[in-house]
């Protein structure tokens, strides 16, 4: 199951076969007081730096967040596509929950990249939701991550967390949306909250993988709020979640890469380990330069 990506001559295929995919998630305002602030401003430099700073870190893709108090998504984000799409050549995810504002940025990416394929992040199992976005998918020809959350919102259990995966990957389908471009959320909720959460959303990711094949992301770091240490607790889960089945998770890339080749590598995705000593003689060059 091959999920393709492309930017204008960027191409990233998501697969379990192939190394894991990294989406950067820094360009988004939530917990980011001093980017919630530039962009309620009009001030898209933030953005343009943290995508420098994410596709240097190793982000193979690049989630696009513009969401916040006061500002207008379907004038900022596309013009936040546009921006990046003009600094840095990976493809795009991107993220919002204004189909307005998606339609608006899905336009300047085929601007941009004419024969280009973004992530859409998100739909979910709600029927108003499934109705507004499937079609902008399928007009688009995008792919797109689907969150294991309906019209109840997130289950408490494994098991109804796979029945909403397959109603959106049989709704998909039945708009002319392959299988190949669903790639699904499983959802990670606060172990400070729930002392099972973690356990149940790495029970879906397992089932969702065996029974539908799709791909997989999840925003690891929910699972540590509230907590102390939270780096230690994101790093642990992430690399019991790219075992489950987890091959393109929503991260700061640049404290969790090194983990991921790690992971990569005793999952048998990096031969020789290549991936990991050029990584690691990179990471030695640049301290010897400070």
């Amino acid at each position: 199951m091959e999920t393709i990506l492309s930017s204008k001559s960027k191409t990233v295929i998501i697969s379990p076969e192939r190394p894991t995919v990294l989406i950067g998630e820094r360009i988004n305002p939530t917990g980011k007081k001093r980017l919630a602030a530039a962009l309620m401003e009009g001030n898209l430099e933030p953005v343009r730096t943290e995508a420098v700073a994410q596709v240097e870190a190793g982000a193979d893709v690049l989630d696009v967040n513009v969401g916040a108090t006061g500002v207008d998504e379907v004038e900022l984000l596309p013009a936040a596509v546009r921006l990046v799409m003009e600094t840095v050549d990976v493809p795009l995810c991107i993220d919002s929950a204004n189909p307005e504002a998606l339609r608006a940025a899905l336009t300047v990416y085929k601007e941009m990249a004419p024969h280009g394929k973004p992530l859409i992040n998100s739909v979910n199992g709600e029927e108003a939701r499934l109705e507004r976005v499937l079609p902008l998918v399928a007009e688009y020809g995008a792919a797109v991550i689907g969150l294991t959350m309906d019209d109840d919102g997130i289950p408490a259990t494994a098991r109804k967390r796979l029945a909403i995966a397959h109603k959106i990957v049989a709704r998909a389908e039945s708009v002319g949306i392959p299988r190949q471009d669903i790639v699904i959320d499983c959802l990670a909720l606060a172990v400070g909250a729930d002392s099972q959460a973690g356990r149940v959303a790495l029970d879906a990711i397992r089932m969702v993988q065996e029974e539908l094949g799709v791909n997989l992301t999840l925003g690891v770091s929910n699972v540590s709020f509230g907590l102390p240490e939270r780096e230690l607790i994101n790093l642990a889960f992430l690399a019991m979640t790219i075992q489950q089945g987890v091959n393109c998770p929503i991260v700061d890339v640049a404290k969790v890469r090194p983990t991921v080749l790690a992971a990569d590598l005793l999952l048998g995705r990096d031969e020789y380990a290549m991936r990991y000593i050029k990584a690691y003689r990179k990471r030695l060059a640049a301290a010897a330069r400070c």
